[in-house]
């Protein structure tokens, strides 16, 4: 008879349990909803099936000037590593090469840091390398177009270094100018934060490209 009783209450006990559980998972779902704005995309989009590619996106508001931005500086620092790479093989100097490997290390990884931005707030993801894939340069400052690119594959030796310090130095000058837009007109505070590493690392770069141009020794005839 003892048994009988405890059976409706291990029933209560067990409704009980599902019930709160129920509350819990529903103001879970409603705080992920109200967020307001900009940063609710972010959070629900971070969380999605298959982003695990992409690095892990702070919350926070961003505007249109973070979207271009991220949009605008991924096909831009897909060309400087394709350059890099190519100073792998057809530079003759070693500080070149150095140079070359130091702009790839830091460019590859900001270009997935923003491919996960634009994930996050449900942007397109530009392709390849913007414009210059269609045969000229495109709106995006420094870019070089499919001509200036072949003029760099087909060089090597010193006039390969030359040609790369060169374009390099007008390459970071583009990336300068968008990274200073971000920072005035951008919302979006890790965005401004590479934005501004952005403007620091490659102003140093481009004072060191234009010393070793301007020390390089004539080329061998």
């Amino acid at each position: 008879m003892n048994t009988s009783r405890s059976l409706p209450r291990r029933a209560v006990t067990t409704a009980a349990t599902v019930a709160a559980a129920a509350l819990i998972l529903t103001a879970c779902g409603d705080n992920g909803g109200n967020g307001g704005g900009t940063s609710t995309s972010t959070h629900a989009t971070s969380a999605t099936p298959g982003a695990s590619a992409t690095p892990s996106v702070p919350a926070g508001p961003h505007n249109q000037a973070d979207v271009t931005f991220a949009q605008g500086m991924i096909p831009h620092h897909r060309q400087a590593v394709v350059m890099a790479e190519m100073a792998e093989s057809h530079a003759s100097s070693s500080d070149v090469k150095a140079l070359a490997e130091k702009i790839k290390k830091a460019q590859a990884p900001e270009i997935e840091t923003m491919t996960g931005w634009l994930k996050a707030w449900g942007e397109q993801v530009p392709a390849g390398m913007g414009g210059m894939d269609h045969g000229g340069p495109s709106g995006m400052p420094g870019m070089m177009g499919d001509h200036e690119m072949g003029q760099l594959k087909g060089a090597s030796g010193s006039a390969f270094d030359k040609m790369f310090l060169t374009m390099m130095i007008t390459h970071h000058e583009g990336a300068i100018e968008m990274a200073n837009t971000e920072k005035r007109q951008g919302a979006y505070g890790p965005a401004k934060e590479m934005a501004d590493t952005i403007v620091t690392s490659q102003t140093a770069e481009i004072a060191q490209m234009r010393k070793m141009l301007g020390t390089s020794s004539p080329s061998p005839t």
